[in-house]
């Protein structure tokens, strides 16, 4: 038997949209309510004690594990540290460090509240490109490595994990984390078995959205169901593949700023 990591991947959890993370048309089916999310998290305990973090796993030993993700490093993520800390679990949050301090954004106090929560701060990148794979590899082991200095010179501690914006992947995008010293990286690849990429651990994650249920989190927190989530994701994945412009068009007009109103 593996390693087995039941990996959920969220972004920002607020009943005020407005006030935390990206304000793109394409950030509202990933922002959930706070009692969805305390749904959310009683579902998971009814399958683990409680989440770990990737840094405290032995990949070497057989085992289930739950682990907890968070992207962006919206506002939010404050209130989401607190109430995972009320339950003494533990989440991972990705920062996306060009973004620090601006208005719906943590600033460095915020992540270093985190930290000291006892929560692992990790890379989304420094930017944030929306199609991460069409960067070169140059330009992907400089986002990550300018991402990564940043959050070391806020917390005083190396940075050893990063989550994929934007999704896709590619075997440069693992290459490249690999390249820029990282040793563990999260997926947008539902996948429940982590494997190793030239040293860098890279774990797979299923993404909650707007209107995820309780039940399919608590099914597949007890590992149901991640096939069929794996070839909904391949099939997606194939219509990328085939149909790039009308997908590059899509990603454009889903991260545009949303209208007010």
């Amino acid at each position: 038997m593996s390693t087995i990591a039941a990996t959920f991947a969220y972004h920002d959890v607020t009943d005020e949209p407005r006030a935390s993370g990206f304000q793109w048309r394409g950030a509202a089916p990933y922002t959930i309510g706070r009692a969805a999310f305390r749904s959310h998290l009683e579902a998971m305990a009814t399958a683990y004690r409680r989440p770990a973090l990737v840094t405290a796993l032995d990949f070497a030993a057989p085992g289930r594990h739950l682990l907890l993700t968070f992207d962006d490093g919206g506002k939010s993520a404050l209130t989401v540290g607190d109430e995972l800390a009320r339950r003494g679990w533990r989440g991972h949050f990705f920062i996306v460090t060009g973004r620090i301090g601006d208005a719906t954004f943590l600033d460095a106090a915020g992540i270093r509240y985190l930290r000291r929560s006892g929560h692992l701060i990790g890379s989304h990148s420094h930017t944030h490109p929306n199609i991460f794979r069409e960067q070169t590899l140059t330009q992907m082991i400089a986002e990550w490595r300018t991402s990564c200095d940043r959050l070391a010179d806020v917390l005083g501690e190396p940075c050893t994990v990063a989550s994929v914006p934007g999704g896709d992947i590619s075997p440069a995008v693992l290459e490249s984390a690999a390249a820029a010293g990282l040793q563990y990286l999260f997926t947008s690849e539902p996948s429940l078995v982590p494997h190793l990429v030239d040293g860098c651990r890279v774990l797979g994650r299923y993404h909650v959205k707007l209107g995820t249920a309780p039940e399919r989190i608590a099914a597949l927190a007890r590992l149901e169901g991640w096939r069929t989530a794996v070839l909904v994701r391949r099939l997606k994945g194939m219509l990328r593949d085939h149909l790039p412009g009308l997908y590059r068009r899509y990603v454009r007009f889903t991260t545009r700023e949303a209208l007010p109103g």
